[in-house]
């Protein structure tokens, strides 16, 4: 996801009824699953599974929830979830990937077909935006309070092994090589910083801008359909909101 906006639409997630909330702790349930399954359920030998947990408590999801979910998994949870990338095109070519982790493919494509072809896209094949993305780890660090020296941060960042840092509005965002995510975010952590978003990102190299009020209503139309259903677990887009 592009623009600035980003950071906004973090911090009003976090502000949702427990309905919604209750949508994100199962999306991310079903990645802490998925982690256990591939790998065992010892974080300290999984780094899928320290990831999955990571982005669940940056989502605020209790350490409760976290626990019973892993607990499930290591004692034979029979669900299966398979993962998969569709890649497409919103309102005037707006580049969208979505990831996805569902019991059931054929029900899933076909609400993306649909999704796309009712708010003015379509979904193209493998690869086809992928192109224009780079696969990096995103940290997200508040600083609405303006505690946090700008130049401290930069350099814990860096000392960490992050590849770029910026700061955006009132956070400041720490870029990694998906490789060494797991270690830079340890590290930061042990300095004592908290994330509003910790994850591996596809993040764009452009963003269009929409012009057109019709265009930009399908867009967010598009993007609200996509993030409710509860097969979908991230979107990325170029859209410069």
């Amino acid at each position: 996801m592009a623009g600035h906006s980003k950071w906004n639409n973090i911090k009003q997630k976090k502000g949702k009824t427990d309905a919604q909330r209750g949508k994100i702790f199962t999306k991310i349930s079903r990645e802490l699953i998925v982690a256990v399954k591939e790998g065992g359920g010892d974080p300290a030998s999984n780094a899928k599974l320290r990831d999955a947990i990571a982005k669940a408590r940056a989502a605020n999801v209790p350490n409760d929830n976290i626990k019973r979910v892993i607990e499930k998994a290591v004692g034979g949870d029979n669900t299966t979830y398979e993962v998969g990338t569709y890649e497409g095109y919103g309102p005037s070519g707006v580049a969208v990937i979505v990831e996805t982790m569902t019991d059931n493919k054929n029900r899933t494509a076909s609400d993306m077909r649909h999704y796309f072809d009712k708010y003015g896209g379509n979904l193209g094949t493998e690869g086809c935006v992928a192109w224009s993305f780079d696969r990096k780890g995103v940290l997200v660090i508040d600083n609405e309070g303006e505690t946090l020296d700008e130049d401290a941060v930069m350099l814990d960042a860096l000392d960490a092994g992050a590849a770029d840092f910026t700061f955006e509005e009132t956070v400041f965002v720490v870029y990694t090589p998906t490789e060494t995510f797991g270690d830079v975010r340890a590290m930061l952590e042990e300095k004592g910083y908290a994330f509003l978003s910790a994850q591996v990102e596809m993040v764009s190299q452009n963003v269009i801008k929409l012009e057109a009020p019709e265009d930009q209503a399908k867009m967010e139309k598009l993007l609200a359909m996509l993030e409710d259903n509860d097969d979908v677990q991230n979107v990325w887009h170029n859209w410069e909101e």
